[in-house]
């Protein structure tokens, strides 16, 4: 869509928190936007591409802990794409995966304001994948399934048909489920799921804090609680959590969970900081070091 007289509105998705992994199209969207509207998820350093004098405006969305209703943000959004103004509304991983993107666009269409979507990288998949888990696998399974772990709890009751999806998926993966951990366990064993089913519950997956919890139906809620794993989290249910003993890969990089330091001029320090990165180090930027001609030092 072009942008008319009201503006325009780019539903953009931010990916699932490694920088590596925002669209180049979302990138180019934050470039030209008068405005930003981010949510907690989606990564800070995306910020730095909005241009100079955009207006950034922080909408929270954390779990338990929302900063602007989902009534506000929306109105929010109408009311400067009216104005005439680039509005980028930028989202923790897809829009449309669980982001309430939908429901924004409605309100955009309804308002007869242009919009566009940019898909991102879910991290309903990129997160396993970080964690060394493929969701499908030829030896072990042909079957995914993408499942919120938190309704909507005005609803009277669930949507989500336990006795069915319990076995008829083989990989299961919820989103925003930690807080309900228990409950989930409790109802895929209810329904046929073996208590011996492998389960992983990976916190901040790939961001430099990432970590993997790995257990059973059975015992993974306990495990949860006791070692204080709190949202965000992806939980992974199925036999292909058995394929992170091979395929951990970032979790097994020589400098992962170390915080480095770098001091160096910013103009030096662009080459260091990738290499420092990829072998997975969380790399904080204070320069601190400046090159002047000896020249100018008399």
């Amino acid at each position: 869509m072009l942008a008319g007289k009201n503006g325009i509105v780019y539903l953009v998705g931010a990916g699932p928190g490694d920088p590596g992994l925002l669209t180049i199209k979302g990138r180019e969207c934050l470039s030209k936007a008068d405005i930003v509207i981010y949510d907690y998820l989606a990564n800070r350093i995306f910020l730095e591409y909005a241009r100079d004098g955009a207006e950034l405006i922080y909408v929270g969305k954390k779990a338990g802990c929302h900063t602007v209703s989902q009534a506000e943000i929306s109105s929010l959004i109408v009311d400067r794409a009216r104005k005439g103004s680039v509005v980028v509304r930028l989202k923790g991983g897809d829009p449309f995966i669980f982001g309430r993107g939908g429901e924004e666009a409605q309100e955009l269409a309804e308002a007869g304001v242009d919009f566009e979507v940019v898909p991102g990288v879910t991290s309903a998949i990129a997160v396993p994948a970080y964690a060394g888990i493929p969701l499908t696998h030829r030896d072990h399974t042909s079957t995914v399934a993408f499942i919120t772990g938190h309704e909507d709890p005005t609803k009277d009751g669930s949507d989500i048909a336990w006795d069915r999806l319990a076995t008829a998926v083989n990989t299961l993966v919820f989103l925003m489920g930690v807080g309900n951990l228990p409950r989930i366990a409790e109802s895929l064993m209810k329904y046929g799921r073996s208590p011996e089913t492998p389960v992983a519950v990976i916190h901040r997956g790939t961001l430099p804090e990432q970590r993997t919890l790995v257990g059973k139906l059975e015992d993974i809620a306990q495990l949860a609680e006791k070692n204080d794993i709190k949202p965000p989290a992806i939980i992974v249910v199925g036999d292909v959590v058995g394929l992170r003993k091979t395929l951990d890969w970032v979790e097994k990089r020589p400098l992962f969970g170390k915080r480095i330091v770098v001091t160096r001029a910013r103009e030096q320090a662009s080459g260091f900081l990738k290499e420092l990165t990829r072998l997975g180090a969380e790399c904080i930027e204070f320069p601190s070091l400046g090159i002047a001609s000896a020249l100018s030092l008399n």
